[in-house]
């Protein structure tokens, strides 16, 4: 199995390796089962041996379960990783109630994540998102004072506009921004990209398959109880339309000798070196494909075709990621 290269994460940021491992999955977020423990930990393992060695969690994964099962399988290894943590999000009943970024509740999130993922400092610590409850000042002055005790060592920021992300950054240095991007999720470009790269800010970019509407193996109509009914673009005429859309990255991907998958996580590799796919994994088995994927070449003019057909806005009715 091949090595995964390794970037800095931001101009001034630490080297990590080009593609992250989402950790999420391998607990019941959503208040669904959980995954086969031994097998997520054998999962993060394996990532480790191979080079990828960003590993990204939050506290709010199945309730601390996802910082537990991610200190397990680090133990021996903490130098190997480099561990991402969100906080903010408050779940209860497996639903999401609302965010709490006060800086009482901050310094009492890093102390539980702390202890439940075995470590003494998170390499990068981000809140889930903002919101005006908490003036962003506050937010990021709390994580900055953290990092001068030595309890995180980067400030990373998550699902915000590029307005709060320079706000953010004019008052400590900004790490990285982790992001939904996808060839179905290209609104970004147009305002927060540039920012982050003007600023010199590493991306890190989830949701690359989009929910999956880009892994070709989507059909209408889903199953009555599939989450995805909970998203305008997964519904009626406008799931059927978009996975019309879908078959030329299919078509794409099989005549190259890929899967669709595998071709979305390239598209969002080839956007630069500033931007590492996130891709969320919970079974040792999908790490060849998804190393493979790093290593595909696409062309300037596959690249001018995917670019045309899933412009901006081609991708009809929105997720959770277009608020």
């Amino acid at each position: 199995m091949t090595t995964i290269k390794k970037i800095a994460l931001g101009k001034n940021g630490p080297l990590v390796s080009k593609l992250g491992l989402g950790c999420m999955r391998m607990s019941p977020v959503w208040g669904g089962p959980s995954n086969d423990e031994s097998e997520s930990i054998t999962t993060i393992q394996k990532a480790l041996d191979n080079g990828i060695n960003f590993l990204n969690t939050g506290d709010f994964y199945g309730s601390g379960h996802n910082e537990l099962l991610v200190g397990k399988a680090i133990k021996g290894r903490r130098d190997d990783a480099f561990i991402s943590v969100k906080f903010g999000a408050i779940f209860y009943g497996g639903q999401w109630i609302g965010l709490d970024l006060r800086p009482v509740a901050i310094k009492n999130f890093i102390n539980y994540s702390l202890v439940r993922l075995g470590i003494d400092v998170i390499d990068l610590y981000q809140p889930c998102r903002l919101d005006n409850s908490v003036p962003i000042e506050d937010v990021i002055g709390t994580i900055a004072d953290l990092i001068k005790e030595g309890k995180v060592r980067y400030l990373g920021v998550s699902e915000i506009t590029a307005d709060q992300l320079r706000k953010a950054n004019s008052v400590h240095p900004v790490t990285a921004l982790e992001i939904g991007y996808s060839l179905a999720d290209r609104q970004i470009e147009s305002d927060l990209l540039p920012t982050a790269k003007e600023l010199g800010i590493g991306v890190v970019a989830f949701a690359n398959t989009a929910e999956g509407l880009l892994t070709g193996e989507m059909k209408a109509p889903l199953p009555v109880n599939d989450y995805h009914h909970h998203f305008s673009r997964f519904q009626g005429e406008n799931l059927i339309k978009n996975l019309e859309k879908v078959e030329l990255l299919t078509q794409m991907a099989t005549e190259k000798g890929y899967k669709p998958t595998q071709l979305a996580i390239a598209w969002v590799n080839a956007q630069g070196d500033h931007i590492m796919p996130l891709v969320s994994m919970s079974r040792r088995s999908r790490l060849p494909e998804n190393i493979q994927a790093m290593q595909i070449e696409l062309t300037p003019d596959e690249l001018n075709v995917l670019n045309a057909h899933f412009s901006p806005g081609a991708i009809l009715g929105g997720t959770y990621l277009q608020r």
